[in-house]
């Protein structure tokens, strides 16, 4: 199924593995904090992931409690200096976003991701003023898989009783980012594998499934 432009009034996407191809730091940051922490490495480790937390709020179940803001403090330290030597989008991502601008269809990055990591990165992938606004992690009062965070990112937009699927679009790579999308009654779409390589049972068929952003936009240049 095609989805209808007509309709829209926002796009919300999530910003790690959808926009920004940002895991191969991500395990080589966390690897190296590990390493120093005497702690097994990523795949081992990220074994005790809670799926309904963020990144940076599990680290308790990393490092544990007593040592996990240190150890995020430090995975920070790490990471930031070496984004703009690694940072990038993948195919058709822009020419995505600028279809939808064309369109008048205003964007909201919606992710967990700790704002001073987000925004590092956007500066080396986009124009800020692409997206009206961009929401991150702790700023909503409960981040994504829970709809807090999608009705915080539309506050003063739209009000929760009317949002539709028709009228906003969650693009994400996760069930994370799904589960988000129908819990806020949005029309959940993902795109590509996720990050987490989560495995479901079988595909949805209240989410819009898409290989890449190249399906995606041949989807949308149809409109």
């Amino acid at each position: 199924m095609i989805p209808n432009l007509s309709e829209l009034e926002y796009v919300l996407l999530d910003w790690d593995n959808t926009l920004s191809d940002s895991r191969p730091l991500l395990v080589q940051t966390v690897n190296r904090v590990l390493q120093e922490y005497h702690l097994p490495n990523w795949e081992e480790t990220k074994q005790k992931r809670d799926k309904d937390l963020s990144f940076r709020d599990n680290f308790p179940h990393f490092f544990g409690p007593k040592k996990a803001t240190e150890a995020y403090e430090r995975y920070v330290e790490l990471y930031l200096p070496e984004i703009k030597k690694t940072i990038h989008t993948f195919p058709k991502v822009k020419e995505t976003l600028l279809f939808l601008r064309a369109q008048n269809i205003p964007l909201i990055i919606l992710s967990n991701k700790d704002r001073r990591l987000l925004e590092a990165e956007l500066q080396h992938l986009f124009d800020k003023d692409w997206f009206l606004r961009v929401v991150c992690g702790h700023e909503a009062p409960k981040d994504k898989p829970y709809p807090e965070q999608i009705f915080y990112a539309l506050q003063g937009l739209l009000k929760p009783e009317d949002i539709t699927p028709q009228r906003v679009w969650m693009i994400g790579d996760s069930p994370q980012d799904s589960h988000c999308a129908q819990a806020a009654n949005v029309l959940p779409i993902r795109i590509g594998k996720p990050i987490w390589e989560e495995q479901e049972n079988s595909h949805s068929k209240a989410i819009q499934y898409y290989q890449d952003f190249a399906e995606f936009y041949a989807m949308l240049a149809k409109n």
